[in-house]
């Protein structure tokens, strides 16, 4: 894991820093077969500005349960859309410090390129991680596009400025699309594939499904690990 600066910044800092950060993301795939794949979110609390990031690893293809780390504490950074990984990823990466095992793949619940300066929470994380990384949001932050086909599989170019920023990807039938972007050492044929490949029958790729239940607080990690090594 790479520092890369200090979270303790400010509105306009945070937002000058973002433009450096998005140039220095790689937009090439490294990405060959991965053997464990982590999946991120976080979940913040509605009453005070206290937050649990989450990380689980899954083995693949298997997708078994392998790890899951939380950490909890408070924000420490407004509310600002566009700068949500200044506010959530001080967290992520404390949980993601506990892990005992590598992970080759990270699958965030969150934006990657597909964000109005080109560093959502996936990119950021990627950075710092050192690690591919995929943004697979369930919201759109920016860009227009066509509805993707009703088939799994299907989807339509997510476009910005006249730059394809991601894509609106159908991942089940009747359910709304995700929205899949470069994150950090990958490219976005490897994003859709990578998603794909880990979709089993939700709206979201089992690794962000299984991390939205960590971080909320409704994934057991002992009983489902072992419920994972027994199936």
């Amino acid at each position: 894991m790479t520092k890369l600066h200090d979270w303790a910044v400010s509105t306009p800092r945070a937002l000058e820093m973002q433009w450096p950060l998005a140039a220095r993301v790689s937009r090439v795939s490294e990405v060959t077969v991965p053997r464990l794949i982590a999946g991120v979110d976080i979940s913040t609390s509605k009453t005070s500005e206290m937050a649990t990031g989450a990380v689980v690893v899954l083995s693949y293809p298997e997708l078994k349960l392998v790890a899951v780390e939380v950490a909890s504490g408070k924000l420490g950074f407004p509310y600002i859309p566009g700068l949500l990984s200044f506010r959530e990823a001080p967290l992520i990466l404390a949980a993601f410090a506990k892990l005992t095992v590598t992970p080759d793949l990270v699958l965030v619940d969150g934006q990657g390129i597909a964000h109005p300066r080109r560093i959502g929470l996936a990119s950021h994380l990627g950075l710092f991680l050192e690690k591919p990384t995929i943004g697979c949001a369930k919201s759109r932050l920016c860009g227009c596009h066509r509805a993707p086909g009703d088939e799994p599989g299907s989807y339509a170019e997510l476009v910005d400025d006249g730059e394809i920023i991601g894509v609106a990807l159908r991942t089940r039938r009747g359910v709304k699309p995700v929205y899949v972007s470069i994150g950090h050492k990958v490219d976005l044929p490897a994003a859709i594939h990578w998603v794909l490949a880990c979709c089993r029958g939700y709206r979201l790729p089992e690794p962000a499904r299984l991390a939205h239940l960590a971080a909320g607080g409704n994934l057991e990690p002992e009983k489902d690990a072992a419920a994972s090594v027994a199936g």
